[in-house]
């Protein structure tokens, strides 16, 4: 998922990747995409003081959802589209359950990069699952933090 190492496009060339990594890829795409529909609901009931730091992890999850997109294509896979829509864990009426909403966000999006780290094989492919892990792992603390959840980070993110 590096910009450069790019696999081969003929067919003879594809490197093969095992169905449950490429499940995994898929599974951590539809993660993206949900997290980005959460991010921009939430923009709407965060204080000013929060829409800095859910505008910079847009950008964020704008990154990785373009690397996986890349990464499936390259592999020959179509990649998973967004839905319309996604419903939330619970309403979203205010800034404290819009700060929920992206806890929820970013925990599916910590296990569903494990998931990949998980299944592959590939070591530019398990790094970049954990490089992902961490920097979800820190959105994630500061979403907890701010919505005064304890702890702020969780033992062992991503493990359901």
């Amino acid at each position: 998922m590096s910009a450069g190492a790019r696999p081969r496009q003929s067919d003879e060339d594809q490197p093969q990747v095992p169905q449950v990594t490429i499940d995994a890829l898929q599974r951590s795409l539809a993660g993206e995409h949900a997290a980005l529909w959460a991010y921009k609901m939430a923009l709407a009931f965060v204080p000013p003081d929060w829409a800095g730091r859910a505008r910079s992890d847009i950008e964020a999850h704008t990154t990785l959802r373009g690397q996986i997109t890349q990464t499936l294509s390259d592999l020959g896979q179509r990649p998973v589209s967004a839905q319309p829509a996604y419903a939330p864990p619970q309403p979203v009426v205010d800034a404290v359950s819009a700060g929920a909403l992206l806890v929820s966000a970013e925990t599916d999006t910590i296990a569903a990069w494990r998931s990949v780290a998980e299944r592959s094989s590939s070591v530019p492919l398990r790094e970049a699952a954990l490089k992902a892990m961490v920097e979800c792992t820190g959105r994630l603390a500061y979403w907890r933090g701010v919505t005064e959840r304890s702890p702020v980070v969780p033992v062992f993110p991503g493990r359901g």
